[in-house]
């Protein structure tokens, strides 16, 4: 879910963007989705499940029920445990089926009316819709609608769907929901609910994750096996890209109304936003970070004393090269996990101490050490500046970064939160600058072909890459029809081959 921006958003404000450039060295995933049908606790079990996808989005949850005769709806700004951590609003919550939604917005305010899931009275009853992922044209969309008389509550894309499944001339909800869909480009994983059915989709790319799990006989839906390992549901199959699934009481229907086409599933599912112990694709996320590690190791190997990585994000990449390159791993970095973005103010006296607000140098173990720093990814490099000094200030004789992904080179529009191109230090500097910029006495990446060899495969298809990697290449899988007049020609020519 994105929240849609140009006019239809007020700009961030002066202090925003301070706020930003400081703590804003890190990708963000938008959202995650959970869905249940036919359980009587089916609003308890979805807040356990938004609980284990907090990592998706942190800054608002929400979950809508149905209890046979009337919808109902609690979202919050915050966190999931600030939402439902009391038994009041699982209470108002009662009903056999439900979806959730957590939220990471990317412009504009965090506002309660973006707040997933969305609901609408629709012709044949009410609709609720959780959406990960973004529409590459949702704001054409939402113009032409609002033209043709539509009234958006939301500046939210996901409300689009909502008009567009209305205004379908289809006599039933699975074909009007499937019509919507094709109107749509970009990525998403949707999961929905109306008084019958509990509905799932996900892009026909696979850009956006979407599984099916089962608890009890009841069907679930959602963005990681992580949720379905907290409530003691089993992983039935991931929902395959281009893929619709409707459960009702009677039956289970299966479509695929987009026909066959090479999937191309997010790489940074992999990289970053998976928790580690999800299983992504038939993939443990934990096993394919430290393998990144490994191969980095291989590629980039460093004449240092110990491997150090920058916690959390780090951490598995940094026990993959500890154990290929024979140095020992060792916590130079204390992660302090207590304080929360709204606990920061925006001085600059105390933004200056951000990063040891969250992160603290263990000096006992960089003292007079040289270390290779390990990180998953390098986004504009105001974090890793300030990380390199902290091990510096710490006694470190010397400072070898190695990032476990490539350069970072092109921003994101299919629902994580990247700065724009000029922002990004891959886009403006050369490796030597990057490397000075940030003060490292050396700087390494992970090559595309070595991203690749850690999924399982030879290297990277030139023709037909097996993954969505366009902020390391500039290669868009799909139209970027609201961006058109900020694409390159070479861009824009890659997109025509592509459709």
């Amino acid at each position: 879910m994105a929240d849609l921006t140009v006019d239809d958003v007020a700009p961030k404000s002066a202090v925003a963007d301070d706020f930003y450039d400081d703590y804003g060295d890190t990708l963000r995933e938008e959202c995650g989705v959970f869905g249940i049908y036919g359980h009587p606790d089916a609003a308890a079990i979805t807040a356990l499940g938004l609980h284990a996808l907090q990592h998706r989005g942190q800054e608002a949850a929400g979950i809508t029920t149905y209890d046979g005769s009337r919808f109902h709806s609690e979202r919050r700004l915050g966190l999931v445990s600030d939402a439902f951590s009391d038994g009041d609003a699982i209470k108002r919550l009662p009903g056999h089926i439900a979806v959730g939604h957590v939220r990471y917005s990317t412009t504009g305010e965090t506002i309660l009316r973006n707040v997933q899931p969305l609901f609408a009275e629709l012709d044949g009853g009410g609709f609720a819709i959780a959406h990960n992922g973004n529409l590459t044209n949702g704001l054409t969309l939402r113009r032409q609608l609002i033209r043709d008389g539509a009234i958006c509550q939301s500046t939210s894309d996901t409300e689009v769907m909502l008009h567009l499944v209305a205004r379908s001339k289809r006599p039933r909800f699975t074909e009007r929901f499937v019509d919507a869909l094709r109107s749509i480009e970009g990525a998403y994983a949707f999961v929905g609910l109306t008084n019958k059915k509990l509905v799932g989709a996900r892009d026909p790319l696979g850009i956006r994750p979407l599984v099916l799990g089962e608890l009890d006989g009841h069907p679930i839906l959602t963005s990681e096996t992580c949720a379905l390992d907290i409530i003691g549901a089993r992983h039935v199959r991931d929902i395959e890209p281009g893929e619709v699934i409707v459960f009702s009481s009677d039956k289970v229907e299966t479509l695929r109304p987009f026909g066959s086409v090479p999937p191309r599933p997010c790489i940074f599912e992999y990289i970053y936003f998976a928790r580690p112990d999800s299983v992504v694709g038939g993939r443990s996320v934990y096993q394919v970070r430290k393998t990144m590690g490994m191969q980095l190791a291989a590629e980039a190997p460093a004449d240092a004393d110990l491997v150090v990585p920058v916690p959390d994000s780090g951490v598995p990449a940094a026990i993959g090269f500890s154990q290929a390159s024979g140095l020992p791993y060792e916590l130079g970095i204390i992660r302090n996990h207590y304080v929360g973005r709204t606990f920061i103010q925006p001085t600059q006296s105390v933004r200056d101490q951000g990063v040891r607000m969250k992160h603290s140098a263990n000096r006992a173990v960089v003292e007079g050490k040289r270390i290779v720093l390990i990180d998953d990814s390098l986004v504009r490099g105001t974090t890793s500046v300030k990380i390199v000094r902290m091990m510096r200030e710490a006694g470190a004789r010397e400072v070898h970064f190695r990032i476990s992904s490539p350069p970072i080179t092109h921003p994101d529009y299919y629902g994580i939160d990247t700065p724009d191109r000029d922002k990004l230090l891959a886009a403006t500097h050369d490796l030597e600058g990057m490397r000075r910029y940030i003060g490292a006495d050396s700087l390494a990446f992970l090559s595309i072909d070595g991203i690749y060899k850690s999924m399982g495969y030879e290297g990277r298809d030139p023709v037909c890459p097996q993954f969505t990697d366009h902020c390391f290449t500039g290669e868009y899988p799909t139209p970027l029809t609201d961006r058109e007049g900020e694409v390159s020609p070479r861009q824009l020519s890659l997109l025509a081959e592509a459709s």
